[in-house]
């Protein structure tokens, strides 16, 4: 149950790497971002997808760039972590435990 959660972490970790760089170089290709990341071509590729189905980037012919979205979408990603972590914090088995004891 919880190596299922730790995968979607870590791709989601990979997505937001990529977009980083997107964000950071624009425009940029696969090729470079793999070499800079060391993430396999494919997995790359994928997060590129991911991304502009989620409007955050776009293609065009010299690599992947960003888009109107992508501002709004990371002023608000701190919040949106923060309060998953604080959500993930309270799951905390072992906390409850020692309150109780």
């Amino acid at each position: 149950m919880i190596d299922r959660l730790e995968k979607e972490v870590d791709m989601l970790e990979r997505h937001l790497q990529v977009l980083r760089m997107v964000i950071e170089s624009e425009p940029i290709g696969i090729v470079k971002m793999s070499n800079e990341t060391g993430y396999p071509h494919h997995k790359v590729r994928y997060s590129l997808r991911v991304l502009e189905e989620e409007s955050l980037i776009e293609p065009s012919s010299q690599g992947a760039i960003t888009t109107e979205r992508t501002e709004e979408f990371v002023d608000e990603l701190d919040g949106k972590v923060d309060a998953i972590v604080e959500k993930l914090s309270g799951m905390k088995i072992s906390d409850t435990a020692e309150a109780t004891s």
